[in-house]
């Protein structure tokens, strides 16, 4: 990913932030221009809490060069505490920690190196919540 796209995505891989609709309260993740169910413009940014439930997870064993360092990992659709679902990386955690219903939480976290000499790329992952 190039720098500049990078930066314009800033809030929502650092932020979690997302949109929510004036006129239905749906709220969305990535950020909408137009609400999905309503097709209302009329929205506003809104940042969600980072915290959810594994819906669904499947473990990588075989990737993307630019990933292959990782392997294996495991991503995972996330339903947010707030209504979206969304894919994710997960992180601190192994293949078989992983359970659908599982609490997790939103951490930063490298998500690849653009090279040996290149910008190093971070984002959202999610990882097993911690207890309080």
């Amino acid at each position: 990913m190039d720098i500049p796209r990078y930066w314009r995505l800033r809030n929502q891989r650092y932020r979690l932030e997302g949109t929510e609709c004036i006129e239905c309260g749906q709220r969305n993740f990535p950020p909408r221009c137009i609400c999905p169910h309503c097709k209302s413009d009329s929205l506003k940014s809104f940042r969600f809490s980072g915290r959810g439930t594994v819906y669904s997870f499947s473990t990588i064993y075989q990737a993307l060069d630019t990933f292959d360092k990782d392997i294996p990992y495991s991503i995972a659709l996330v339903k947010l505490d707030e209504g979206p679902l969304i894919t994710t990386q997960l992180a601190d955690v192994g293949p078989d920690e992983i359970q659908i219903g599982q609490p997790v939480e939103m951490v930063i976290r490298k998500i690849y190196e653009d090279g040996e000499n290149g910008p190093i790329q971070y984002g959202y992952k999610f990882r097993p919540a911690l207890k309080e």
